[in-house]
């Protein structure tokens, strides 16, 4: 049996591609709301970042949502951004770990 074929995403900020298990997808759904997916599969356009607070302080420095979500995404959007990103990073870690543990 071959081996299964693990997708790769990049990170919009440090532009370092890894799989896409590792890595928090923000979306812009056809209504035009910005907004966190940890489960990867909803309707939209996405970007990847990081699960760092670094990756997503740099990308907001760079505008680098801006482009990759082809939006242009206001100051508010980004301060919400950042809270959920926040309290979304120790749970996402830790369910990276659990998954990590698995295999």
């Amino acid at each position: 049996m071959r081996p299964r074929k693990i997708p790769l995403r990049k990170c919009v900020a440090c532009q370092e591609m890894m799989p896409k298990k590792e890595l928090i997808r923000i979306v812009r759904t056809p209504d035009g709301e910005v907004g966190i997916d940890l489960t990867g599969k909803k309707a939209g356009r996405g970007a990847y970042l990081c699960g760092k607070v670094s990756c997503f302080k740099l990308a907001k420095k760079t505008k680098a949502l801006d482009r990759a979500l082809k939006l242009p995404v206001g100051e508010h959007i980004y301060d919400q951004l950042e809270k959920d990103f926040i309290a979304v990073e120790d749970a996402f870690i830790a369910a990276k770990e659990l998954t990590a543990d698995d295999e």
